[in-house]
């Protein structure tokens, strides 16, 4: 069976529309620094999302649509081969043919040569466009715009311009091959809670959990989790972004299970967000199944507000409408979702909801004092005309869970 993957076509698809959005303006996307020995490199996003490039730390795409030479409207540059650092990192090998081929791109060039180059597509061009998101006065400049920032006091008569949502609208909207490979994340995810629901019992740890779900995305065809599974049993499971995962699960204990698997080559591709929450013992106490059924009410009412077109904020307040009727309002601190794509919290450049988003919904009711939380999370296909929940088939009921712990246990 072939697995669903990005196509280079797409790829230049995606690189020719930016293209179009820079109204002749100079751009250009950086993939970032970083990996080795310590850890993975993954690159900036929307250079992944460009280009497909996950292995090339220090590239740069840059992007001159008013380039005569069609061939050189798109230029990647890479940092320079080095033979003998590669033989301990990977090999990288020559700029040639092959290479060109691999990667999609006419043009490709070392980073020695990004310098002179940019400067001369600017002084022809005049004006430029930030591609990177806009950083808040906290934080580092975007590597773009610090860049063009430099090339502005050397450039008379040279002008900055605002794209920073150009990238992040097209990836709010999915692709085919992209919504392929979310929902065969979807389906490995799936797998992995089936693992989970056939151990989980008072005495294991949260820890034996999470190997149980990670082990089912591997096993299944996912590289692992898309992000760090959360495994909290107790009160544990009332901390929300709860990491720790070194309890034993109690006799009594329900236990929040959020998790999803990542599918794609190396360390890029997309994932799933699912949060479910288990009674180790099999069966809800009719305390936990009372807060259960509210948060199922409000994830089942909001999902049924989905279609394209809708606010974010809306689908927050119907979901906060059924928690807060039930008399819960404080208890819900978060949110009730976000969009999900190359990252788990994925852009939202806008602030109603696009046909063909996926995005999750998670309502939630935590307390703490009585030592148990509850939140349940689908992944959800925005359509014209409403919604395709995506990972609906992981047992979420009352009913399915407790006749699924049952014949796992028998």
């Amino acid at each position: 069976m072939t697995e669903p993957a990005i196509t280079p076509e797409e790829y230049a698809d995606r690189r020719s529309r930016v293209l179009t959005e820079l109204d002749g303006c100079t751009a250009l996307v950086l993939a970032g620094s970083g990996g080795g020995l310590e850890e993975d490199f993954r690159p900036d996003l929307n250079f992944e999302y460009l280009t497909g490039i996950v292995d090339e730390s220090g590239a740069i795409l840059l992007l001159d649509p008013g380039a005569p030479q069609k061939d050189r409207q798109q230029i990647l540059f890479l940092s320079p081969h080095q033979p003998e650092l590669e033989r301990w990192d990977g090999w990288r090998g020559p700029i040639d043919a092959k290479l060109k081929e691999k990667f999609g791109f006419k043009t490709v060039m070392r980073t020695t040569h990004f310098a002179n180059v940019l400067l001369q597509c600017c002084k022809k061009s005049k004006k430029s466009m930030c591609l990177h998101p806009i950083a808040n006065h906290d934080s580092p400049v975007g590597p773009d715009l610090e860049i063009l920032n430099r090339l502005q006091e050397r450039i008379p008569g040279f002008q900055i311009s605002d794209g920073s949502l150009i990238i992040g609208r097209l990836r709010a909207v999915k692709s085919e091959d992209e919504l392929a490979m979310i929902k065969r994340s979807a389906e490995i995810t799936r797998e992995g809670y089936r693992t989970i629901l056939a151990m989980l019992k008072p005495g294991v740890s949260e820890f034996d959990v999470q190997e149980a779900a990670e082990h089912g995305y591997r096993k299944h065809g996912s590289r692992g989790a898309f992000y760090g599974t959360i495994v909290g049993t107790g009160f544990n499971g009332t901390i929300l972004h709860y990491r720790a995962n070194c309890e034993t699960i109690g006799d009594d204990d329900l236990v929040v299970i959020d998790s999803g698997a990542r599918f794609g080559i190396g360390s890029g591709g997309y994932g799933s967000d699912v949060t479910r929450t288990y009674p180790a013992s099999g069966i809800f106490s009719s305390r936990q199944k009372e807060i259960y059924q509210i948060v199922l009410e409000s994830l089942e009412t909001t999902i049924a507000t989905v279609k394209a077109g809708v606010a974010y904020s809306h689908l927050d307040a119907v979901s906060r409408k059924v928690i807060t009727d039930a008399g819960h309002g404080d208890h819900y601190p978060h949110g009730v979702g976000h969009p999900i794509g190359l990252e788990v919290h994925d852009v939202q450049p806008d602030p109603t909801v696009p046909e063909g988003a996926v995005i999750t919904i998670e309502p939630g009711i935590y307390l703490p004092d009585e030592g148990f939380g509850v939140r349940i999370e689908d992944d959800i296909l925005v359509t014209a005309t409403g919604s395709e929940n995506l990972t609906g088939s992981i047992p979420k009921t009352v009913e399915e869970i407790e006749s699924a712990m049952a014949s796992s246990q028998t």
